[in-house]
């Protein structure tokens, strides 16, 4: 079983009511072959969301007063999106914490992205029906403020596929579309190919371990192709 007393002295919290904590990391799978057991975190997980969102609006609009609405909603999303969280979940070694099924745990769920994020997701709801918003914030809060300023360094938050189709419809009257070309590697460590196409013009192809992240790559790809053509006029 899980260690609960290390984990609680790596988030720097310990809980009033060691179960929710249980359940933040007991995933579905795992809950017909333990009879210790007793909730998966999928609830937990939805609360969680939730939080994460509104610490992450709260905290963007007090330390970043310089920025736009649109500029505060496009860092947003980065902090909040699964491969975000995914990484945040990887700073406590979450993946090992896990409980899981012989079949998900056969199958990679402790490296997959979306298994991570909800976890994640799950710990943060089950800090914050142990305590409150509050001490969510303080658990928080330093994490995000580090992930949003390396964002704004490196303009890692700029979401490619917004941006491609501002330019598209403004420019070319059309939307962009994209298509999945291929999937490679097993189940647990998927690779997708994305085309993007605006009109009737293949303008690039990117690749990713999620579908998004490929449409992403493929997008910037074509930006970087649009910022060539403007170059050569």
């Amino acid at each position: 079983m899980t260690d609960l007393e290390a984990l609680q002295k790596s988030i720097g919290y310990k809980f009033k009511n060691p179960r929710l904590l249980l359940q933040s990391l007991t995933h579905s799978s795992s809950l017909n072959e333990n009879t210790e057991l007793f909730d998966d975190n999928e609830r937990l997980e939805f609360l969680g969301d939730a939080v994460i969102d509104f610490v992450a609006t709260s905290l963007l609009f007090s330390e970043f007063t310089e920025l736009s609405e649109g500029e505060l909603t496009r860092l947003r999303s980065a902090l909040v999106r699964t491969e975000q969280l995914s990484h945040l979940a990887g700073k406590f070694a979450l993946g090992q914490k896990i409980i899981l099924g012989r079949g998900e745990e056969d199958s990679g769920g402790r490296q997959r992205h979306s298994l991570l994020c909800d976890t994640f997701e799950a710990l943060v709801g089950a800090i914050y029906l142990d305590s409150d918003i509050y001490r969510v914030a303080k658990f928080l809060e330093p994490l995000l403020l580090q992930e949003a300023r390396k964002s704004l360094a490196n303009k890692s938050h700029f979401d490619n596929k917004s941006q491609l189709q501002e330019w598209a419809q403004g420019t070319l009257g059309e939307t962009p579309s994209y298509m999945t070309i291929a999937e490679t590697g097993p189940d647990h460590d998927k690779e997708f190919t994305v085309e993007v196409i605006i009109g009737e013009k293949h303008f690039s192809t990117g690749r990713g371990k999620s579908k998004q992240q490929a449409e992403q790559s493929a997008a910037r790809i074509a930006l970087e192709v649009v910022s060539n053509m403007k170059e050569q006029i």
